[in-house]
């Protein structure tokens, strides 16, 4: 592979662009033009580098790591097949041998207390096959109430704040003016408004 006039490796070429990029941001981390960008894109797929994905305005994404040729999951592999709002980490852990399922990736996104990480989990809830699961995730990780709302109806009454519980944060010092009497129900912060969720409205 060649920047302008230098041929470089394929180890330097990831090194370089390893995470999340379109066509533009490899443009401009490898300073070349568009057709050799594309060109790169192309020998690093063939190879088993790169998997590609579009975004909510049709905007081709390009997921680029050395653990792509191994096969395995991420938990920001789900968030990313199925949410509108793309994540990059450069800490990435790889699951083997199994499915990762989508009641554990909501878990794990609640658990980051991160805020894209949580918004881009919203999407996961209307794919929840198995609620028994995510309630028995939830109990044993203490996160009932940041399902808020959401919840199957079978373990509504099971998830319900008591009325000697104390509010909690989903993120700390976050809280939402668009929901409040959700908040009020689950005695839980809520850590975006409506204007976060126009990426769900595209």
């Amino acid at each position: 592979m060649k920047r302008g006039g230098r041929k470089m490796a394929i180890s330097e070429v990831l090194n370089k662009i390893s995470g999340v990029q379109t066509i533009e941001s490899i443009k401009s981390a490898l300073k070349i033009d568009r057709t050799k960008a594309i060109y790169i894109i192309y020998r690093l797929r063939k190879r088993g580098y790169v998997i590609t994905k579009q975004d909510a305005g049709n905007t081709r994404v390009y997921f680029i790591s050395r653990e792509n040729i191994l096969g395995g999951k991420s938990y920001l592999d789900v968030l990313n097949k199925y949410s509108p709002i793309k994540l990059s980490s450069s800490e990435v852990y790889k699951i083997y041998g199994r499915e990762v399922s989508i009641e554990e990736t909501l878990v794990y996104a609640l658990k980051t207390r991160k805020f894209r990480y949580i918004l881009s989990s919203l999407a996961l809830f209307k794919r929840i096959k198995n609620w028994k699961e995510l309630y028995r995730l939830g109990k044993r990780n203490n996160i009932l109430r940041e399902r808020i709302k959401k919840i199957n109806k079978v373990f509504l009454n099971h998830s319900l704040p008591n009325k000697t519980d104390n509010f909690r944060y989903i993120i700390p010092h976050l809280k939402s003016k668009d929901f409040l009497s959700i908040e009020n129900k689950w005695k839980m912060h809520i850590p975006f408004n409506r204007t976060d969720l126009v990426e769900y409205k595209t």
